[in-house]
């Protein structure tokens, strides 16, 4: 086995560790997720665990069923124990820049419900500023385009709509387009996360400021760092 593979099965099987019978677990979106569902799935062959999974897109879903995993309609759902997930960057405060895989509004929603938030990522992801290296992805519906992207740039966020492989527009699970924008070096998150909020016919974005409970980063070689949330050391130690 590769060094990479060693790599990406330890942060799978560490995303996957505190997982236990009788848990409702939701099922992030995108490459490091997948191999968390391939390890939870594991799990359940090797060692009988009985869990029931909630996915967060329908590619997820598709490899949970493929894999036998047991998945539970997310409306009849009120609370989720575990979610593990990936992320597109990090920062020293653990917050979370997310939406490369366009799914964003269920992986938000799953989040808000679940008891313990967990992403998974390498030591790439860690940055010192959310929008280092990618663009804020924000879903808005179709029907307000034009009058969202004007509201958009009055704020400085100045982007595209995102396109497939194929050059067609980019349509998530929920049948929402994304626009990806740039975040300034200077940008205040906490005003436009709550800005975006408030717009009409914005249905979400990528900036997940206060879900994680806890980061893993794979650090190579099969090292993985745990990084906590402060208040969540305060109470360890307390």
């Amino acid at each position: 086995m590769s060094s990479e593979a060693r790599t990406a099965d330890a942060l799978a099987e560490a995303a996957v560790r505190e997982i236990e019978s009788g848990m409702l677990v939701g099922l992030g979106t995108g490459r490091a997720a997948k191999r968390g569902i391939h390890a939870l799935a594991d799990r359940v062959k090797n060692e009988n665990l009985k869990v029931q999974c909630v996915p967060t897109s329908n590619g997820s879903e598709a490899l949970a069923k493929e894999l036998g995993l047991e998945l539970v309609d997310f409306a009849l759902v009120e609370k989720i124990d575990y979610l593990f997930d990936g992320a597109d960057e990090v920062d020293k405060e653990l917050r979370v820049l997310k939406g490369s895989g366009g799914a964003m509004t269920r992986e938000r929603i799953v989040a808000w419900a679940a008891d313990r938030v967990v992403y998974m990522v390498d030591d790439s992801k860690l940055v010192d500023r959310l929008g280092r290296n990618n663009t804020l992805a924000i879903a808005v519906l179709a029907f307000g385009l034009t009058a969202i992207r004007s509201e958009l740039r009055a704020m400085g966020l100045i982007g595209v709509c995102r396109r497939d492989m194929n050059g067609d527009l980019f349509i998530t699970d929920n049948g929402n387009l994304i626009l990806d924008v740039t975040l300034e070096d200077d940008a205040d998150l906490e005003r436009i996360s709550a800005a975006l909020n408030d717009i009409p016919g914005v249905i979400d974005h990528g900036l997940f400021l206060y879900e994680a409970d806890e980061v893993l980063v794979d650090r190579g070689e099969g090292k993985i760092e745990r990084l906590i949330r402060p208040e969540e050391e305060d109470q360890e130690h307390g």
